[in-house]
């Protein structure tokens, strides 16, 4: 192992982006941390260059302990890339209250939880990147999404604020808004769908399901964005927003159309439009 190899810190890397991103790190000859809640899922990922470890971002004890052994090994974090996200699917009211305090603690406040720990370490060396990935669905909400929608808007904001506050102590912050990328995001959130065919969007119940499995059709494969991704984020000027993957340009020019079309046309490849109000 190169001891002089670049070190990036990598979360949610079970499936889709993050193991990706493992292992297009790991091909690049980079010191890469990969992990996971349970990191037996991802432990088929060790090799030379890569270590294993586990990482709630909900949870601080574990955060500290992923942040520690990383320094404890390699002695710097030169890039951290906050991925761990949840995929949440339901109409807002509908949602338990305990789903959106989870969706927001590990889409948001985790992310920020992370770079948190990790920033000490890249400030005494005045280098660093943090690497935040978000979603194009942060910038058109679209219905039976808005507690993901929501969180990946707040993830965009936060990024923009941190950027400018990091900045001056030498750390770039670098925001991704990944299109349809294939992953294991959308099964996961398909799953008690079918509790929403006892509340008053029963009849459209079908379309709830089409949301929970829309950036999957015809999605960019994780190793493609992977690879493309870090062809940007390996360059002296990297750039400040990157967007990547299946319709990444195309959903942010729909949502700078009028709200009131964006509305209509939502509503109706959601099926809105079929539920009566009599």
């Amino acid at each position: 192992m190169n001891a002089n190899a670049p070190v990036v810190l990598i979360s949610g890397c079970s499936t889709g982006i993050g193991r990706a991103l493992a292992v297009e790190f790991a091909a690049r000859n980079w010191r890469v941390f990969a992990t996971a809640r349970r990191p037996e899922v991802i432990n088929d990922l060790k090799a030379p260059n890569v270590d294993v470890s586990v990482l709630d971002v909900t949870d601080e004890t574990s955060i500290k302990a992923c942040v520690d052994y990383v320094i404890a090994k390699a002695g710097r974090i030169d890039m951290l890339v906050n991925n761990a996200g949840l995929l949440l699917i339901g109409p807002l009211v509908e949602l338990e209250i305990s789903e959106l305090r989870r969706q927001f603690e590990t889409n948001v406040i985790g992310l920020n939880a992370l770079t948190r720990a990790a920033v000490p370490h890249m400030i005494k060396r005045k280098s660093g990147k943090i690497v935040n990935i978000s979603s194009v669905s942060g910038v058109l909400p679209t219905p039976f999404a808005g507690a993901y929608c929501s969180t990946k808007a707040a993830l965009t904001a936060l990024s923009d604020s941190l950027r400018m506050e990091l900045a001056p102590l030498g750390i770039k912050v670098i925001t991704v808004q990944p299109g349809g990328i294939k992953s294991n995001l959308s099964i996961n959130a398909d799953k008690e769908l079918e509790r929403f065919k006892k509340t008053p969007y029963g009849p459209i119940q079908n379309f709830i399901v089409a949301r929970a499995n829309a950036s999957q059709e015809n999605a960019t494969p994780a190793e493609t964005f992977a690879k493309e991704l870090v062809d940007k984020l390996v360059l002296g000027k990297t750039p400040k927003f990157i967007r990547l993957g299946k319709d990444s340009t195309l959903l942010p020019l729909i949502a700078r159309f009028p709200r009131a079309f964006t509305d209509a046309l939502l509503s109706k490849k959601f099926g809105l439009d079929k539920l009566g109000t009599d």
